[in-house]
Formats: structure tokens, C-alpha cells, sequence
């Protein structure tokens, strides 16, 4: 929506002001192509979801449709039979057994459709949730296909929050339209073959009266939905703003540095304007609604009083006066339920282009058609070959130009300033991302010649910021080789390597415990680690691996000086027989490398080992220097 200024008296005139009939028209034209050609999507998604419970969704809204002209006519038949009698006087009693039947016949019908509503409900409900499964599980599965690149971009998140937020419960609103659709249209031609016997026009100023009411409904339609898309990171604040109140993590900063406060007022002018925004439409909505809803109204007393006329002048009986109002009155609201069904199909597809479209993303980093095979053990270790990478949007090159050897079995250490690109050399080496110039070769081929997945469990990798996952320590260590999962002495003989196995024999159910506060374990609840505690569970993970590459990025940050030093006493021993890059800011770890590059500003300024590098006198001995100077 295009935003008005409430100082701008004429830019809110014409925000109000009507499209012209033509452009109307061609709105409603828009909305029901546009259900058409969305339906098909939505059909065949909601069929794979289960085709039982699609089926009977479909038959029980259709035997609907059999029960309400059955039922007026019924109506008609009880009621004219009753006048019938009374009119008979002493002879009444005749009628008792005709009407009886009528009674009968009109409680099985009324219980019959009271029995189709709650089969139907049932389904839809059932159907609801295993779509609304299903879609999340494509949306995680499609997201576990993408290229880092895309969890970088702030649309992509809008989209993906958008297709989380509304597709799981929309495509089957929209299948549920369609079997609607079809039961209202059954309904409506039962309806005017009824009330045709009176009077044609009749039949005609029920149809005419509800299309007014649709196109507006339908123009609000398309304004909700480009508001929605609009408020996409509006509604992400909201989440974040959220959890950030809402979870342990980040509660004691919070706490420390007084923040609540400043949240919760960030949060509630996200969530005023949010309201207020769609307050205006809704409210704007709703009032367009009720005022061309009248025109029904006025139709519905016309027609009724019509009737009313004719019966009193004995040109119809009682039992026609009931047949025909209600069959007017449904005609009316079937047809509007018609419209509304168009619409609302329309609406939901507007929605669910948003999951097609995300479905849509495809990764450009992928295994080649004929991928070379990966041998082991590495022969002709790691090389970059002049390249050059850039993040999207970025004004500066991330690495310019960069080139260098690690032979097979070395240890190499990456040291430079923050922001420097020393992270980014490790995403690429990994394939998170492709650098836009230049080469790396493992074993001497391009890594782009390689299996994605083959290449990846060559690599094991403990980022800085690694993950905390909320499951039993077995499993946080495990999942660093699912195929080793419930190996109990591959898990033990990670955990020992990197420390962990001293945390995890103090816990109550030692390798079952639950980690973290969010889920209970075994014992009944779970266990918070420390920051260096959770770093010697993620480096037992890393180590679980035993790939040909261990890569670790700043592994002792949150470990103590002490263990530390007992860390790195057995990174020979670990990394033995294996190629080891690690990046570091402790140059007492970094002296223990076989070589040492230095990073600035995304360029190789300086390579040699320790020693080397000390005599050069330059970027590094000006770092250890510094360093060194700290701890006198």
C-alpha cells in the first residue's frame, strides 16, 4: 500500500476514491482467473498430503449440498399438509400419518446434514494439520537445499516468514473453498429452479444484489495481502524482539545491562503500528461490507413481501410462502457464498505464490553431474589460487587475490584483526560459498570437480559461533557423524580428545543427559554448560568427524588458560596423519602451526612459520609483540 501522509487531506481523497467500473471489472476478471490457475497447485499439493482424507473432505461437502432444497420443500409439504387438516375440521385426523412421515423424513434429513457438517469438519480439520506438517516440512527441507547466501538477505527471511506464517493452513482454506464452491453451487441451482416457479425476476435480483459487496471485497483482498507483505519485517521484529525477552541466552545481558525496558518499548511501537495498520483495513473493510451487504437486505424484504402479498390474496398457499422466502434468502446467500468463495480462492493464492516462490529458490552451489572421486588419504593437500570473493551487497572484497600451499599432514594458522576475511577463507574452503575469481584444490583438483556432501564429510569444522543444540550429550556430540550417532565409544573418544568427557561424567545421566533448559531429560529436566563447557562439546563434535581437514575457528575462546594449554599439548597428536588449519587470536596456540598466514584487509600479507616471522619484523611480530607485552 502506498503510505499516506495524515497531514495530506488530498492524498487521502484519492486513496479513497473508487476505481472506475472498468478497472472493477477487471479485477473480478483477475480474481477468478487467478483462482483458477492457483487451484491446480494447491489440489495437487493437498492431495499428496493424503488423498483419503481428500476424498472425504470432497464427499461429505457435496452430500451437503443434497439436503437444504430437500428440506425447504419438506417444509413446504409439512406445512400445507398441516393447513390442509385444519381446514378439514373433523376430518383432520386423515392428515396425521402424511404429516407424521413428512416429520420423519425431515429429522433424518436435518440429522443426515447435521452428520455430513461433522464428518466434513473432522476431515478438514485432520487435513488442516497434515498440510500444515507437510508444508513446514518442505519449507525446512527446500531451506536445507540453499546456499548460505540466501539466509544472509533480508527478503529472503520476509518470504520465508511469510510462506511459514500463511501456508500452512491456507491451502486447505483454499480446497475446502473449492469443495465449498461446488456445494454452494448445487445449492444455488436447486435454489432458482424453486423460485423460478413464481417469479423469473426474482431469481435475477437475488443473483444481481451480492456482486457489488464481491468487488469490493475483493479490492480489500488485494490490499490485505500487499499490507501483509509489507509488514513482513515488521512481524520478524516482532518475533525477534520476542525471543530475544523470552529465552534464557540472552536474559542475563539483558538483566545486566538494563535492556527490558528499552525492548518491550521497541516492541509495543512495532506492534501499535502494526495494529493500526491493519485496524485501517480491517475497519475500512468491514464498513464497505456491511453497507453494500444491504442491498441483500433490501432484496430479501422485497422479495418477502412480495410473497406475503400473493399468499394473502390466496394466489399462493402457506407452505409457498415458506418455499419460496427461503429459497429466495438461499439463492441470495449461496450466490454470495459463491462470490465469496471466488474471492477468497483469489486471496489465499496471493498467499501461497509466496511458498511457490520460495520453493522456487534453487542453489547455485551444487555437485557437479559426474563428480570425481575424493581419495584417501589427501596427497597434494589444499592450495588457493589467486582468489577473490566478495559478499552480496558488499562495497569491498571480503579476500583479494589470495594464494597459498598447506602440504598434506600440516598444521596452518590464520591470524589477523577482526573483519579481516580470515572466517571466509574457511566458508569457502567448505563450498558455503564459490569465490568469483580464482581456484582451490584439494588434492589437486578444483573443489567445484567434487560431491558436495563427499567433500563436506572431509571437513570438520567448529566455528566460533558454534551451535548449543538442546539434546542429550551423545547426541550433541554424535550428530558431528550421524552414521557414528550411537557409536557410545566413537561419542567417549571425542568427548576425551577435546575435554569433554570430565563435564559429561559429572552430569546425573552422564552421555543421556539433556543439555540446555528448554526440553526435559531423562531425569526430568535438563542442564545448562558454561560457555567453555559447551565449546568442549562442540570440539568433541568436530572431532568426531576424523576427516582428512579438522578446521578449528577460534576454538579457545571460551576455554580457560588452562585448558587451553591442554587443548593444544594434543592438537599434534589429534591433527597427526590429518591436514589442520586454525585461526586464533592467542599466539601462544598460533606458534604450535607448521606455517602461519597473516590477513589484512582480505590480502595474504605475510607467510612463513614462528620463527620466520618474528625475524621479518612486520605485521605478525608486531601482533605477538603486543600480545607478549600484556602478560609481563
Amino acid at each position: 500500500m502506498i503510505y499516506i501522509s495524515p497531514f495530506d487531506p488530498n492524498a487521502q481523497r484519492d486513496e479513497r476514491k473508487k476505481p472506475p467500473l472498468r478497472e472493477r471489472l477487471h479485477n473480478l476478471a483477475q480474481s477468478i482467473r487467478g483462482s483458477i490457475v492457483g487451484i491446480g497447485q494447491v489440489l495437487k499439493l493437498v492431495w499428496e498430503t493424503n488423498q483419503l482424507l481428500t476424498l472425504g473432505l470432497g464427499l461429505f461437502t457435496l452430500l451437503q449440498a443434497s439436503t437444504p432444497a430437500l428440506s425447504i420443500y419438506i417444509t413446504k409439504l409439512l406445512i400445507d399438509t398441516i393447513t390442509a387438516g385444519i381446514q378439514h375440521g373433523s376430518a383432520a385426523g386423515s392428515y396425521l400419518p402424511t404429516i407424521l412421515l413428512l416429520a420423519i423424513i425431515q429429522l433424518i434429513i436435518s440429522g443426515l446434514s447435521n452428520l455430513f457438517s461433522t464428518l466434513s469438519n473432522t476431515y478438514r480439520q485432520l487435513l488442516q494439520t497434515a498440510t500444515a506438517n507437510r508444508i513446514q516440512y518442505m519449507i525446512m527441507e527446500h531451506a536445507n537445499t540453499l546456499d548460505l547466501t540466501f539466509f544472509e538477505q533480508a527478503q529472503f527471511y520476509d518470504k520465508l516468514r511469510n510462506a511459514q506464517q500463511e501456508a500452512g493452513f491456507r491451502p486447505v482454506v483454499m480446497v475446502d473453498g473449492v469443495f465449498d464452491l461446488l456445494r454452494n453451487l448445487c445449492t444455488f441451482l436447486s435454489m432458482v429452479a424453486l423460485l423460478v416457479q413464481l417469479q423469473w425476476f426474482l431469481a435475477v435480483i437475488a443473483l444481481l444484489t451480492p456482486i457489488p459487496a464481491f468487488i469490493s471485497d475483493a479490492r480489500y483482498g488485494r490490499e490485505g495481502f500487499k499490507l501483509t507483505q509489507k509488514q513482513a519485517t515488521s512481524q520478524r521484529l516482532m518475533y525477534y524482539l520476542t525471543h530475544l525477552m523470552t529465552t534464557d541466552t540472552y536474559h542475563k545481558e539483558i538483566k545486566i545491562f538494563d535492556l527490558g525496558g528499552f525492548f518491550l518499548e521497541r516492541f509495543q511501537t512495532t506492534a501499535t503500528r502494526f495494529y493500526n495498520e491493519n485496524r485501517n483495513l480491517l475497519t475500512r473493510r468491514s464498513l464497505s461490507g456491511f453497507l453494500w451487504g444491504l442491498l441483500t437486505v433490501l432484496a430479501s424484504s422485497g422479495t418477502f413481501l412480495y410473497v406475503a402479498i400473493r399468499a394473502l390474496y390466496g394466489l399462493i398457499t402457506l407452505g409457498d410462502v415458506t418455499l419460496y422466502t427461503q429459497a429466495a434468502n438461499s439463492v441470495q446467500n449461496t450466490f454470495q457464498s459463491l462470490l465469496n468463495d471466488i474471492n477468497s480462492m483469489y486471496e489465499n493464492n496471493l498467499y501461497l505464490s509466496t511458498l511457490f516462490e520460495l520453493l522456487a529458490f534453487t542453489p547455485d552451489i551444487t555437485s557437479p553431474e559426474r563428480p570425481e572421486p575424493l581419495r584417501q588419504p589427501f596427497e597434494q593437500g589444499i592450495e588457493f589460487r589467486h582468489v577473490t570473493f566478495s559478499y552480496p551487497e558488499a562495497e569491498q572484497p571480503a579476500l583479494r587475490d589470495v594464494s597459498f600451499v598447506i602440504s598434506p599432514g600440516e598444521t596452518l594458522a590464520v591470524v589477523g584483526r577482526n573483519g579481516a576475511g580470515k572466517t571466509t577463507l574457511v566458508k569457502l574452503l567448505a563450498r558455503l560459498y564459490d569465490p568469483q575469481e580464482g581456484q582451490i584444490f584439494v588434492n589437486g583438483r578444483d573443489i567445484r570437480d567434487y560431491d558436495l556432501s563427499e567433500l563436506r564429510t572431509e571437513i570438520g569444522v567448529i566455528f566460533q559461533d558454534y551451535v548449543r543444540y538442546y539434546l542429550t550429550a551423545q547426541e550433541n556430540i554424535g550428530i558431528g557423524k550421524l552414521a557414528y550417532l550411537e557409536d557410545h565409544i566413537a561419542v567417549e573418544t571425542a568427548a576425551a580428545k577435546s575435554g569433554a568427557d570430565e563435564i559429561i561424567a559429572k552430569l546425573p545421566d552422564g552421555y543421556h543427559s539433556m543439555l540446555g533448559n528448554w526440553f526435559k531429560g531423562v531425569g526430568g529436566k535438563g542442564h545448562e554448560l558454561s560457555g567453555g563447557e559447551w565449546q568442549k562439546i562442540a570440539l568433541a563434535r568436530g572431532f568426531m568427524r576424523n576427516s582428512q581437514l579438522l578446521i578449528l575457528d577460534e576454538p579457545t575462546a571460551s576455554l580457560d588458560a588452562k585448558a587451553e594449554y591442554e587443548l593444544f599439548s594434543q592438537i599434534r597428536e589429534l591433527t597427526r596423519g590429518r591436514t589442520a588449519i586454525f585461526i586464533s587470536h592467542r599466539f601462544s596456540t598460533v606458534r604450535l602451526a607448521d606455517h602461519i598466514i597473516v590477513v589484512e584487509n582480505g590480502s595474504v600479507i605475510e607467510y612463513g612459520n614462528h620463527n620466520e616471522l618474528l625475524a621479518l619484523n612486520g605485521h605478525y611480530a608486531e601482533l605477538f609483540n603486543l600480545q607478549a607485552e600484556a602478560y609481563r
